[in-house]
């Protein structure tokens, strides 16, 4: 078999099990609920029943759990599950693939520009989950399309370095610079680099929280900052991680991984490059935290709302209740997931005044 006939047989094998599942996941809900199991509860929420479900199938498919397999495995499973529910347009987005600064060279992003959005508006510089490990550009392709649609607002994804290869602060690094580069070059992208926000999910929420922090004194610094599930925090460890240690898809176990690989190289966990709860809060742009109430990352997410209140900031939090960390991922098939999503996007466009 040709390679070119190898892509497109893998191509349509895809489709057809991203099919099923959304399928399945969107079967009538008194069926649904009598595939999933009895309703879980923990903490007073009840997980929603489709992501119980999905978590059923990732039970059977084996990857139940993130981490703790080889970094090249772990990649390409990401690559391989991210696109099968991921959310989509309802109208056109284009791209382009770029390059733009980064923290020893060039680094790889991608611009999503939506069908009828102004010049000259604002614009997102999106960062990607993933744990500083896995994660790319096309995860998280169909998050950044349907952003940049619900938001009516040029969406800047980046491809930043990953460990263990590129341990902290590499990523940072690649962060800052990127962010950096784009609204110097805001004339090119059409965009005001006086209305630039920055976002990202889980690890690269936690980009996005150390971008504001460095870029604070900038003459042109982030206008918003919309974090999805952040992990800010490396030092303390909050009970939310006690309470979802094992069974919603990011483990603890999952964590110390990932947690092992980015600190390979010697950076200490309280190191405000990759503890941001633990800098300075104070002069930050204006914040809407989104968390899970089924995430082992919920509380320091939310404690990390709280704190930039205290310094003085304006700062949102809104907990979804009945979602599991990694939920964008998901927005696709999980209803809850994408409500999230769209609360989150059309937030975006307020700040920027799309």
């Amino acid at each position: 078999m040709t390679m070119d006939k190898q892509k497109q047989t893998t191509r349509v094998a895809a489709r057809i099990e991203s099919a099923l599942a959304r399928g399945i996941l969107n079967l009538p809900a008194g069926l649904l609920r009598t595939l999933a199991g009895r309703p879980v509860v923990r903490d007073s929420q009840t997980l929603d029943v489709q992501t119980q479900m999905l978590l059923r199938l990732q039970t059977v498919r084996g990857n139940a759990a993130l981490g703790g397999r080889s970094v090249a495995r772990e990649r390409a499973l990401m690559d391989a599950q991210a696109q099968l529910l991921e959310p989509r347009a309802s109208r056109r987005v284009s791209t382009r693939d770029i390059q733009v600064a980064g923290g020893d060279g060039p680094c790889p992003a991608r611009v999503y520009r939506p069908e009828g959005v102004k010049s000259d508006g604002g614009a997102l510089v999106f960062y990607h989950g993933g744990g500083f490990v896995i994660g790319s550009l096309d995860t998280h392709d169909g998050v950044c399309r349907a952003i940049a649609d619900r938001a009516q607002c040029v969406v800047i994804a980046i491809d930043y370095r990953l460990a263990p290869e590129h341990p902290a602060p590499a990523g940072v690094e690649d962060g800052v610079a990127a962010f950096r580069d784009i609204v110097g070059r805001a004339a090119e992208f059409q965009i005001d680099p006086d209305r630039v926000a920055v976002s990202g999910d889980s690890a690269g929420g936690n980009l996005s929280a150390v971008v504001c922090q460095t870029t604070r004194n900038d003459a042109h610094s982030p206008c918003f900052q919309l974090l999805f599930y952040p992990a800010v925090d490396f030092v303390d460890e909050r009970e939310s991680v006690r309470t979802f240690a094992k069974g919603f898809l990011l483990e603890k176990t999952s964590m110390d991984w990932f947690r092992g690989h980015y600190l390979s190289g010697g950076l200490e966990p309280g190191d405000t490059r990759v503890s941001p709860m633990h800098g300075d809060l104070q002069g930050l742009p204006p914040a809407l935290v989104i968390t899970g109430g089924f995430d082992p990352l919920r509380d320091e997410g939310e404690a990390y709302a709280e704190a930039l209140k205290a310094a003085g900031g304006q700062a949102n939090v809104v907990r979804y209740p009945s979602m599991i960390h990694g939920f964008l991922n998901f927005a696709g098939a999980v209803a809850g997931a994408d409500a999230a999503l769209t609360d989150g996007a059309h937030a975006l466009r307020d700040a920027l005044g799309s």
